[in-house]
């Protein structure tokens, strides 16, 4: 069965849900790699997903018109 996508928000979410678990003196070092491979992971799509976003990020003029953003 396929992963659902998540968004930013949800991926930040589980992000902190995963450093919870990593705080957790309950888990093994075993697990605690695991959870750490699986932080990478989604650290890498939200990485992605944020630079998607940054480049549509569109500044207000003071006509009122939009353009895009450009770190130029």
């Amino acid at each position: 069965m396929a992963e659902k996508k998540l968004n930013i928000e949800e991926n930040l979410d589980k992000l902190d849900e995963l450093l919870k678990k990593m705080d957790s003196e309950d888990i093994s070092l075993e697990d605690s790699f695991k959870v750490y491979e699986e932080g990478m992971k989604i650290l890498k799509v939200a990485n992605e997903q944020l630079e998607v976003v940054e480049k549509k990020v569109q500044v207000l003029k003071e006509d009122g018109s939009l353009e895009e953003f450009n770190e130029e």
